[in-house]
């Protein structure tokens, strides 16, 4: 791989993952419905009536979510800047199929749906505007490649159906 200017300190390590996200809500009652009860994140810790954390695991928390600067503030406002979605990785193919089942029976509905090749997903927006994805990774051996050995991802349509029909 040819050294770019952003890798001139050598690449990140291998082992770093993204811990959370944290998100700024209009109303912390209304995220925790989606989060918590729709999703069904486990709310791990709560400061009062301003913020949260919520986690899938056990874990110390993914997601948090808070009002300090967002109180009844409008969703971000289409052309500028900003977070374009937060992912959920889910480890099955049948895990992701019962999130697809939760958004359906909450009438959630789908901004999109897509094949990448390397993985399977789902786009919605939560109940700030907030852009989030909910995905399963095929398994590495199966990823796309081209002629070369490089990742060929792409964007195909995702059928909804058969995926409501696994696990």
């Amino acid at each position: 791989m040819t050294a770019t200017p952003e890798m001139r300190f050598g690449p990140i390590h291998p082992g770093a993952t993204i811990g959370h996200v944290h998100l700024k809500v209009a109303d912390l009652e209304r995220a925790l419905g989606f989060y918590c009860g729709v999703l069904g994140f486990a709310l791990m810790q709560r400061f009062g009536t301003r913020a949260a954390f919520v986690s899938a695991g056990g874990y110390h928390h993914q997601i948090g979510l808070n009002t300090w600067e967002s109180l009844g503030g409008p969703p971000p406002a289409p052309g500028t800047t900003g977070l374009y979605h937060t992912a959920v990785l889910y480890p099955t193919r049948a895990a992701l199929a019962d999130a697809l089942r939760r958004l359906v029976a909450a009438g959630i509905p789908l901004d999109g749906a897509s094949d990448h090749g390397v993985s399977e997903a789902l786009y919605l927006r939560d109940p700030d505007g907030n852009g989030v994805e909910l995905y399963c990774d095929r398994p590495r051996d199966a990823w796309p490649l081209d002629a070369e050995g490089g990742l060929a991802m792409f964007t195909r349509r995702l059928d909804v159906e058969a995926l409501l029909a696994a696990g």
